[in-house]
């Protein structure tokens, strides 16, 4: 079997160095952001369309995160394992361009000042992830992109803090001889670095005024009983936040 010249992790690892490089100052302007906002009993909320629904993921609930971080996905636009037929991929494509649903997503939370928004869309144009970043920004909200800054890039020209992925080019990476088009995509790769660096340094910034977060933890680390006191006291603490936003609740 012949391997490509150079492999995806040789050219990833390229991107992964230079983004965060270049990032330095805005990874750490964001994790203060974060900081403070959960420091002020705040939420930050997190959402992304498509396949940038996978950062929002990883920053709660998986193990080695924590509450505080507020998950916005709308199944329609990011359910893709059908591909064809009943809620397919066409479909999911299509209704993140249609223009008015981010309204509609927004009309389910009353925000509180503290509040911020984490927005995730490589292209930085479909309507939905582009809306909704503006509707944060309109009720006085701080707003985080994270997406690629190219000039036509909505969603950078709404934000007030962004965090350049750097692609310049396709997503996928590497140009197999034979293969039409490029193949392995980097860009989840590097919004997973992202989340990671903000979420390390948002709970080294919280320790550091005596608030460590509750850190999901599992029974392999500490012992099934442990891992559950951490889950249960974890999840507790997400519904007490979560819940105070919901609207009309």
């Amino acid at each position: 079997m012949t391997t490509p010249t150079p492999t995806w992790t040789e050219t990833a690892l390229q991107y992964l160095s230079r983004m965060l490089t270049r990032n330095e100052g805005a990874i750490a302007q964001a994790s203060a952001w974060c900081a403070d906002s959960l420091a002020a009993d705040g939420l930050v909320h997190t959402f992304g369309s498509g396949h940038s629904r996978i950062p929002v993921e990883e920053f709660f609930p998986r193990y080695g995160s924590y509450p505080g971080f507020h998950p916005i996905v709308e199944l329609s636009t990011s359910f893709h394992t059908q591909v064809v037929g009943a809620n397919g991929q066409r479909q999911a494509m299509f209704i993140e361009r249609v223009p008015g649903l981010a309204e509609q997503v927004l009309a389910n939370y009353s925000f509180a000042p503290q509040d911020l928004l984490v927005c995730f869309s490589v292209s930085g144009q479909s309507a939905l992830p582009v809306e909704l970043l503006r509707g944060f920004g309109e009720r006085g909200l701080r707003t985080i992109a994270v997406t690629s800054a190219h000039p036509d890039n909505a969603l950078a020209q709404a934000a007030d803090l962004v965090i350049d992925l750097m692609i310049d080019g396709p997503d996928a990476i590497v140009s197999v001889p034979g293969v039409e088009h490029p193949v392995g995509p980097v860009s989840s790769f590097l919004y997973v670095a992202v989340v990671n660096e903000i979420k390390v340094r948002t709970a080294a910034l919280l320790a550091e005024r005596g608030a460590p977060p509750l850190v999901l933890v599992g029974a392999r680390d500490v012992g099934a009983e442990a891992s559950r006191a951490a889950f249960d006291a974890a999840y507790a603490e997400h519904a007490r936040r979560a819940s105070t936003r919901l609207a009309g609740s």
